[in-house]
């Protein structure tokens, strides 16, 4: 079973029409695998609905070609999240997850970074993208920008940032693991995911009147100046169902690159071994990381080669297990 990434709403040709999906899944069709994956019923945040429909679709698999004699479920990205949250939650139907730069922290956490981000940014880039109001006022929604439009905004902003101050820029983007020249791109991309949220939620879910914003470049203006918003939507409503808790009763052979400018590993990595170490099934997980620079640049070979791992190793779980 795979998984696939964060769609931006609106966005074509959905993954059962992506002309490089079978090519993409190379690894594990040489390997003897079919594989089956969901486009999801919606787009944008998913990571409920990509749970559910990915197990869904396994049942109507096993139903109309029969019980595979092994089961894996791999995914990029957010869906890194569904293969985490489907092994958590589905566990006992497979022999082990393959998680792939994922949304690996609880998705609250994670979408709140992005928050931080644009709150602190508009303290010291003012009026290069939207204020946090702007955002989630759900009166006078704005349509997130088509990723096909994306290079021209994504240059206006590197434009505004370096005819500022290219060295806050740089200072700014360190602060949130990110290097320079990805803090456009990422700025574009979390005022999208922000947007998704608003509509979702139905308003804002997150809370900043009390958070200190440190490790910037005059952190106390910052905290002065940053826009406070309280929250005006349950965060429950789009974060609760299905939410990350760490119990995993499967291997998890969970792969990051070093770097990677939307789901840094500080973010989701520490924060999915410390549930899973609070649960006591620290044994189920093994982290590797590559040398990628890079949200999901990963080879297909490194794929090819950590789902052999993983392969590996589920034998000698089941066989302990047995």
């Amino acid at each position: 079973m795979y998984a696939h990434g964060y769609e931006f709403m609106g966005t074509m040709p959905r993954q059962s029409q992506n002309p490089g999906f079978e090519k993409s899944m190379q690894p594990f069709l040489e390997r003897g695998f079919a594989v089956a994956a969901s486009d999801y019923s919606i787009q944008g945040f998913a990571l409920p609905q990509g749970i559910e429909e990915t197990e869904a679709l396994r049942q109507y698999f096993v139903k109309t070609y029969g019980k595979p004699d092994t089961a894996f479920i791999a995914g990029h990205s957010m869906g890194g999240g569904v293969t985490v949250g489907t092994i958590e939650n589905f566990g006992a139907n497979y022999n082990g997850g393959l998680p792939l730069c994922p949304l690996s922290s609880r998705p609250y956490l994670q979408c709140r970074k992005e928050f931080d981000i644009y709150a602190t940014f508009n303290v010291l880039f003012p009026g290069v993208v939207p204020k946090l109001s702007e955002i989630f006022d759900v009166s006078h929604p704005k349509p997130a920008t088509p990723f096909n439009e994306m290079m021209p905004k994504v240059m206006a902003i590197r434009k505004a940032i370096t005819d500022k101050d290219s060295m806050l820029g740089l200072a700014f983007a360190k602060r949130f693991d990110l290097k320079f020249d990805d803090l456009p791109f990422s700025l574009f991309f979390n005022e999208n995911v922000l947007r998704d949220i608003a509509a979702k939620a139905g308003g804002n879910p997150f809370d900043n009147t009390n958070t200190l914003y440190s490790g910037l470049p005059d952190s106390w203006e910052v905290n002065k100046k940053v826009e406070r918003l309280a929250a005006t939507a349950d965060p429950n409503k789009l974060f609760g169902k299905l939410d990350r808790t760490g119990n995993i009763n499967e291997p998890v052979l969970l792969m990051h690159t070093v770097y990677d400018q939307l789901i840094p590993p500080i973010y989701g990595e520490v924060n999915f071994e410390n549930m899973v170490t609070q649960q006591g099934k620290l044994q189920y997980l093994t982290v590797k990381y590559t040398n990628g620079q890079g949200h999901c640049n990963f080879t297909q070979q490194q794929i090819g080669e950590a789902f052999d791992e993983l392969r590996a190793w589920a034998k000698t779980v089941n066989k302990a297990k047995a």
